[in-house]
């Protein structure tokens, strides 16, 4: 494969997140739109990704699936745009921490909730994102000590970690904390971010006016 990049997706799915990120490296990409079902779940594309999920990436031979791998790739990949510490920077492991962190207890806090399960108090000990109550606090102190949450820079934790944290309280899964809305209110109008929601959400359109 060439060195292009080639973004599979879907304008209602996490590839809003990935779609974002590729906005900010400001690199063009060829996008392929999947439909649910059928044809993500079709040898084609499970020769990419087995989940037969959205997104995944494709760049110079290799494929790239996870939101926040595919965030963490393009900010190493494309190291001009600035979106993650150096590698001798110590904030390079507050990067990695809120990056996953994104990825792990707040996934699956979210996860626990829409699905409304608990975990049972004796077993919480065996769970690793920890109670809501935890996941919560932890956040709020990720974002409050600085713009973004490796202080004045910001990166691909903030894509990620802001597009979790923005969808969660969109659908009542996180509390709306007023840390958590002026931390929002610094991502949302970045002019990379609005070209993305713009790109999907004109899929979306195209899509119900064909249907």
């Amino acid at each position: 494969m060439s060195g292009e990049l080639v973004f599979y997706t879907h304008p209602m799915s996490r590839g809003r997140i990935a779609r974002w990120m590729l906005e900010e490296i400001g690199q063009p990409y060829q996008t392929e739109i999947l439909g649910f079902g059928p044809q993500m779940k079709n040898s084609a594309y499970r020769a990419i990704n087995p989940l037969g999920k959205v997104p995944a990436l494709q760049h110079k031979g290799v494929t790239i699936t996870e939101c926040a791998a595919i965030c963490a790739y393009l900010a190493d990949a494309f190291a001009d745009a600035n979106l993650a510490p150096a590698l001798n920077d110590p904030a390079r492991g507050t990067y990695y921490r809120w990056m996953f962190f994104a990825a792990g207890p707040i996934e699956t806090t979210v996860l626990h909730r829409a699905l409304k399960f608990t975990v049972p108090e004796d077993k919480r000990g065996m769970a690793g994102a920890g109670t809501v109550e935890d996941v919560t606090a932890a956040l709020e102190s990720a974002v409050s000590h600085g713009p973004y949450v490796c202080g004045d820079q910001f990166t691909a934790a903030d894509v990620y970690l802001g597009s979790q944290l923005f969808w969660a309280m969109s659908f009542g899964m996180i509390e709306k904390k007023p840390a958590f809305e002026a931390y929002w209110s610094r991502l949302k109008d970045r002019p990379a971010h609005l070209r993305a929601t713009d790109i999907d959400d004109a899929i979306i359109a195209a899509q119900k006016t064909a249907g």
